[in-house]
């Protein structure tokens, strides 16, 4: 039997100030994702950021969180229960997450419990960080290499490249776009220092057009497969060039975070006659904080303030047949094909 892996960041197990705070702790705790010496960082989140956040962050959860949980681990477990029954007998299919339950180890314990021969992780990240891809990568190798050393472990690359995943976010947001006169491609923000470190060779984010193709020093860009993504799914979706933009949301602190900000176009496109705006979030696979607070509501309400009519968020792909049926064909592809891991150096 084949063990399958569905791995995504993490969210509270609850929109409570003590289960805020205790995720938040282990997020930003990790090295990956704030990347300054222990002992600064331990003071900077246990002193500095959590007592803060935490309430301010659990109103914010309060917001999205639905009757059966968080929306992010909603539909991650929809998903893995759908593509457990698209891929039938000779595969188990388990939920994990980077970030609180159900953990990696979790997940790895019920996979040797069932006697598994071999591990097909796919991380959810559609673009390569060093925050969610390699932070889950490594954590996942080393837990792996503890619970099930003798099993072979295969973990999917970022897959920006897959038609699989670029057909199915064009054919799952084409009928939910409705009417617009601007669409936005808004993914996740990184700090500049992150996308940097990725860079082989100098000169990242040095000139305008340094992320228009992707290959070579900077085949592990962030922002360059973000600026891929979106060009893809625009070309799926018969976009012209003038219809639409890339933005980076979600940033925080005071260090430089890559650009184009997604709530500047909030801002500035009603000033230049956009009424109607659509947002799609491509590096998100499943609807969460981030998508249905920062871009639905808050990003509605800037839009609206600044002048606009109507902001539409199209949903994820969450658990839409599409996207299941692309899951399943990437994880079989993988446990057919895939050589083992190379972490980044």
């Amino acid at each position: 039997m084949i063990g399958i892996l569905l791995v995504n960041l993490g969210t509270p197990q609850s929109p409570r100030p003590r289960d805020v705070g205790r995720y938040l702790r282990e997020f930003l705790m990790d090295p990956y994702v704030i990347d300054i010496p222990y002992l600064l960082r331990w003071f900077l989140v246990n002193v500095l950021i959590v007592p803060r956040r935490k309430v301010a962050s659990g109103k914010l959860y309060e917001k999205v969180w639905t009757p059966e949980g968080s929306p992010l681990l909603v539909h991650t477990v929809k998903l893995a229960e759908k593509v457990q029954a698209e891929m039938g007998s000779g595969f188990l299919v388990r939920p994990a997450m980077r970030y609180g339950q159900p953990s990696l180890a979790h997940a790895l314990g019920e996979l040797k419990a069932a006697g598994v021969t071999q591990i097909v992780a796919m991380p959810l990240y559609p673009q390569y960080s060093l925050s969610a891809t390699e932070s889950s990568v490594r954590r996942l190798t080393e837990l792996a290499a503890q619970i099930l050393p003798a099993v072979p472990l295969r973990i999917a690359p970022a897959f920006y490249l897959e038609h699989a995943y670029l057909d199915a976010v064009a054919e799952i947001s084409r009928p939910q776009m409705g009417e617009f006169d601007k669409v936005l491609f808004s993914f996740h923000g990184l700090p500049e220092r992150h996308v940097v470190k990725t860079h082989a060779e100098g000169g990242c984010l040095k000139s305008e057009s340094c992320c228009e193709t992707v290959g070579g020093p900077n085949g592990n860009c962030y922002r360059a497969q973000s600026f891929h993504t979106a060009r893809e799914i625009a070309k799926r979706l018969g976009l012209k060039a003038d219809q639409w933009e890339v933005g980076f949301q979600s940033r925080l602190g005071r260090t430089p975070w890559i650009r184009p900000y997604s709530d500047a176009f909030y801002e500035q496109m009603p000033k230049q006659g956009v009424r109607k705006l659509t947002v799609l979030t491509p590096s998100f696979v499943a609807d969460c904080l981030e998508t249905l607070e920062e871009v639905q509501m808050r990003g509605e309400e800037t839009f609206k303030a600044a002048g606009g009519e109507s902001l539409k968020l199209v949903p994820s792909l969450n658990s839409h047949p599409v996207w299941v049926k692309a899951v399943g064909k990437m994880a079989r592809q993988l446990a057919a094909t895939a050589t083992d891991y190379q972490p980044s150096t």
